[in-house]
Formats: structure tokens, C-alpha cells, sequence
């Protein structure tokens, strides 16, 4: 199982950058939202079942793993340097608050994710849309581009992350209902 949610997480981040690198933007209204997106608003919630099979710090290798892919993904789909770079301190920067923040919550798992996965997601999409994307990065997109490029990409990761959170939370209330009736029987 341990092997598998690694290989998911993995895999999210691999599929993120592909049909990031490969497809146009969406535009919802005003806002831009990259295809690969709605994979990087659930590698946050992939991380933490990592984080919960092997441990914290078995999971900053994974992290450092899913790091180094990701940025050999991005150079060969021909991102430029400068987008690898902004996407690896990106990814460095969001995966470790999430870490951190999940680590910390002592909460039931649904909220550690919710919780962690939002902050996760709004520094990814801020952080790497204002060093990699704006004017003072790639300048692929204007100023005027930013915010609604930033909330296009904190709108979607939070709703999958709602969702995540969700799915957690039923799981977790049927495991303990099921170990209420075996405690009882």
C-alpha cells in the first residue's frame, strides 16, 4: 500500500506538469486555470496519505523524489529554465508548508487535509504564478492576468481539497462505526 500511495502521488505530479506543458489554460469567466491544476489540487491530499504510511520524514525524500521528477518532467516537455526553477522552489515551498501544517493540526485527518491542502494550495498557486508567470517572472501573463490566474487555481484546488477532505471524512466515521460494532459484539 505504502509503494502504491507513493507511486499515485507520484504520478499526480508527473500528469500535472504533462497536461500543464501540452494544453492551453482554461478560462472560466475571468479566470485562467492550467489543465494540470486539477492534479496538483490533489497531490496535496496524496501527500498526506504518504505523510500517514511512512512517516514525516520519510516523506521529505519522497518530496525531494517528486521534486527532482517533477523538474526533469518540465525540462524535457521544454518549460524553460526559468519556469523549472519557479516551479521547483514552488513545489519545495508549498509541499513543505503542507507538511508542516498537517504535521502540526491535531485534528481528525479530514481537517489536517482540508486545512494543510488549502494553505498548500493557495501559496502554489500564488507563489508560482507571481514568480513564474508575471511580469516579474516568465512575464507569460500581465499584471492585470495575475490575480485572476492566482484565484482561477485556488478556486479549483480548493474544491477538490473540499472534496478530498469529504471523501476522508466518511471514511473515517465508517471506520469508526465499524469498530464501535466490533467493540459492542
Amino acid at each position: 500500500m505504502r509503494v502504491f500511495l507513493i507511486f499515485i502521488y507520484l504520478a499526480a505530479i508527473t500528469v500535472a506538469n504533462v497536461l500543464t506543458a501540452t494544453l492551453a489554460p482554461l478560462s472560466v469567466g475571468p479566470f485562467i486555470v492550467p489543465v494540470g491544476t486539477f492534479f496538483i489540487g490533489v497531490t496535496f491530499i496524496f501527500r498526506d496519505l504518504v505523510q500517514n504510511a511512512i512517516g514525516r520524514k520519510r516523506t521529505y525524500y519522497v518530496i525531494g523524489l517528486a521534486l527532482l521528477l517533477s523538474a526533469l518532467t518540465s525540462l524535457a516537455l521544454g518549460d524553460t529554465l526559468w519556469i523549472v526553477c519557479a516551479s521547483a522552489i514552488t513545489f519545495l515551498f508549498s509541499e513543505t508548508t503542507d507538511t508542516e501544517i498537517y504535521t502540526r493540526l491535531k485534528l481528525p485527518m479530514s481537517l489536517r487535509v482540508f486545512y494543510s491542502g488549502i494553505v498548500g494550495g493557495v501559496l502554489d498557486s500564488a507563489v508560482f504564478v507571481l514568480i513564474g508567470l508575471s511580469p516579474l517572472g516568465a512575464n507569460f501573463l500581465p499584471w492585470d492576468a495575475v490575480v485572476y490566474a492566482i484565484l482561477g487555481q485556488v478556486i479549483v484546488k480548493t474544491i477538490l481539497q473540499s472534496i478530498g477532505a469529504l471523501v476522508i471524512g466518511v471514511v473515517e466515521r465508517r471506520k469508526h462505526q465499524l469498530n464501535g460494532e466490533r467493540q459492542g459484539a
